[in-house]
């Protein structure tokens, strides 16, 4: 099985406000993913202050290393996201120190865990081949829509070594191999 980006922004919604209601971390989880393109072994371990300076202002930059890449990341964090940290971290009384997703048994939520609920979501909405680059996928499949087809940048972002490997990545191909067995038909 191929794990494909999630193509529908109907079903986006609909799996963040499951996610969301469920707990409002798993629905931070997969806000972050979407609007990070980060891996979830990257978003997992995040703690407060990685976002927020000691006086309570968010950081110009979300700065970490890769733990798959070793490379450093910057990603200047949007609007969405923030607009969604602030409440999640009030309502979760979490302090600077603390990890932004803890897991009941201490640490941080695992990465099982985490896609296990995803999974769930996901399955509800009726999303086929989700896993949890899922989300990674959807941020670069969406970015590459929304920048007009920059796919030398979504492949910077992602470290791929070829624009045909971000392109096939992201699910794009088989949109277009899609498209090509509609226009001939007998």
């Amino acid at each position: 099985m191929t794990v494909e980006p999630i193509r529908e922004k109907t079903k986006i919604k609909q799996m963040f406000q499951y996610l969301h209601g469920k707990d409002p971390k798993y629905g931070l989880i997969f806000k972050f993913g979407l609007n990070t393109g980060l891996r979830i072994s990257d978003i997992l371990p995040l703690k407060v202050k990685d976002i927020f300076t000691d006086s309570g202002e968010f950081r110009h930059y979300l700065v970490l290393k890769e733990r798959k890449t070793k490379k450093e990341k910057k990603i200047k964090l949007n609007n969405a996201l923030r607009k969604r940290l602030i409440p999640y971290i009030k309502e979760k009384n979490l302090s600077y120190e603390d990890y932004l997703f803890p897991s009941k048994k201490g640490g941080y939520v695992g990465r099982i865990q985490a896609y296990r609920v995803l999974k769930e979501a996901a399955s509800l909405v009726g999303i086929e081949n989700f896993g949890t680059h899922s989300l990674r996928k959807t941020w670069g499949y969406w970015t590459y829509k929304m920048s007009k087809y920059n796919i030398g940048l979504i492949m910077d972002t992602f470290n791929h070594s070829s624009q045909s490997i971000t392109l096939r990545y992201i699910g794009v191909n088989q949109d277009q191999k899609d498209e090509l067995y509609s226009l001939v038909q007998f």
